[in-house]
């Protein structure tokens, strides 16, 4: 029996994260107020489940919020965006790929609005997919991905669309729904095409990174204003990315990170 198309349902970029930061304006658009310049856009990724056509989840989008107001709060003076994507479909739905290809609609929207700017994608659980994904975008200079989904199946995750981005994964070794193993895996084939490439364990966290949220956000603030605004990472995150496997792909992240760093 044939499948039936897909029902049309537009993605969308969703609000701004940072509500005081405006896209540069157009010559016809300018007026005499003042605008901030945007610089550089997060684009957050939400989980989702593997197979379903149900409409995009807003508990899904809800969980990426306080993640990206933290990269707005640590970035926004230096002109960095954020914004929670929301998907056309609730489910990855095997080929069609539905997040992945949003997750690049979205970074051409961004660029639309804003410019030239770099982008970072930042995804956890199946939007850590989408993200690893969507990289190949020209805008797209780095990715994180959390926790990410990564089914096993016969062909291999693709890694060479992440050529020329700095990428970072974070993984609680006690994550029940996403296989760590897994996603040192495809860590350890990136860095084989792309030396730009390191992950982080969280000992003892599971799925959510709940346990040691505090050190999570300000792991993930540091690598991705790093990238975009090329500022120095913290020691820890330089280690990991010089680092040969598997040294630099089983970086515990220690507890306490973020509270006195040392650039």
């Amino acid at each position: 029996m044939a499948s039936q198309a897909l029902p049309a349902r537009g993605a969308r970029l969703g609000r701004p994260v940072a509500p005081g930061l405006v896209p540069v304006p157009r010559q016809r658009d300018r007026d005499d107020g003042p605008a901030a310049t945007v610089r550089a856009v997060v684009l957050a990724l939400p989980g989702g489940d593997a197979l379903s056509t149900r409409r995009r989840s807003p508990m899904a989008a809800a969980v990426m919020w306080p993640l990206a107001r933290h990269l707005v709060r640590e970035g926004a003076a230096d002109g960095v965006a954020a914004h929670v994507v929301h998907y056309r479909f609730r489910g990855w739905n095997g080929g069609h790929a539905h997040p992945a290809e949003d997750a690049e609609w979205a970074v051409g929207e961004a660029v639309r609005r804003y410019g030239d700017v770099p982008v970072c994608l930042v995804g956890l659980d199946m939007g850590a997919r989408a993200a690893l994904h969507a990289a190949a975008h020209p805008a797209v200079c780095s990715v994180v991905a959390l926790a990410p989904w990564l089914p096993p199946g016969p062909e291999p995750e693709p890694v060479k669309q992440l050529i020329g981005r700095r990428v970072m994964v974070v993984h609680g070794t006690d994550d029940e729904t996403t296989d760590p193993e897994l996603s040192y895996d495809l860590a350890e084939r990136a860095k084989k095409v792309n030396r730009e490439v390191c992950r982080f364990e969280v000992h003892t966290d599971g799925h959510g990174l709940h346990q040691h949220r505090a050190e999570v956000f300000a792991l993930t603030a540091d690598f991705v204003l790093g990238s975009l605004l090329d500022r120095p990472y913290a020691r820890p995150v330089q280690d990991a990315l010089a680092a040969p496997p598997p040294l630099g792909l089983r970086m515990p992240l220690a507890a306490g990170f973020g509270r006195s760093l040392r650039r």
